[in-house]
């Protein structure tokens, strides 16, 4: 997470969406920078709105806006399962080397998810809270201009991004009846993302 006071602006770090490349680009500019624990680092909206919002509005009377980034909801599993796919993660529980992708996906859609399966939702990390904290600044992952952009004129400065935590380079195939499935259990996934704006 980052958090720019001067320009009233939080970016939170959904996983998977470039944003470790963006804190490494941008870090020297922002006035917080949470990067570690995991849990802080890429706390979603519900956390933001119970730890750091309360900080910056009752010590500075300061609201926030939030940031965030949103990937198309099957390659971001597709970026998870190659993920877990990285060498040192041989032979631990979350591993994928020895499953298919589809078999990650009927995995991620159980009620009770194996642990290489279990990772969150970008539904669940985005939704508003009941008091009106939301994401005011949402964008595609595979817009990259369009989020640059927008930080360069908020911000007011120029950066350059480098690749941060690559996942490998592996082909990423869904079969078209898992892929049907997938779309009508997380259809909220689905309409949060084509709901974001070009504008």
């Amino acid at each position: 997470m980052l958090v720019f006071y001067k320009a009233k602006l939080a970016f939170l770090s959904v996983p998977k969406t470039g944003t470790t490349a963006y804190e490494a680009a941008l870090r020297d500019h922002a006035d917080l920078v949470i990067s570690e624990p995991t849990m802080l680092k890429h706390a979603p909206v519900y956390r933001y709105n119970r730890f750091v919002r309360p900080m910056f509005l009752k010590v500075c009377d300061t609201e926030l806006e939030i940031m965030a980034v949103m990937r198309e909801p099957i390659s971001w599993l597709g970026s998870w399962w190659r993920y877990r796919q990285r060498h040192f993660m041989l032979g631990k529980a979350n591993a994928t080397h020895d499953i298919s992708f589809d078999e990650f996906v009927l995995a991620y859609m159980k009620g009770k998810k194996p642990s290489f399966a279990d990772v969150g939702s970008q539904f669940k990390f985005l939704e508003g809270q009941q008091n009106g904290t939301s994401v005011s600044h949402l964008f595609r992952y595979e817009d990259q201009l369009r989020i640059q952009r927008f930080l360069t004129e908020r911000l007011g400065v120029s950066f350059e991004l480098e690749r941060e935590n690559v996942s490998p380079s592996v082909p990423v195939s869904l079969s078209s009846d898992v892929e049907e499935r997938f779309r009508r259990k997380f259809k909220e996934e689905f309409d949060l993302y084509d709901s974001i704006s070009d504008d």
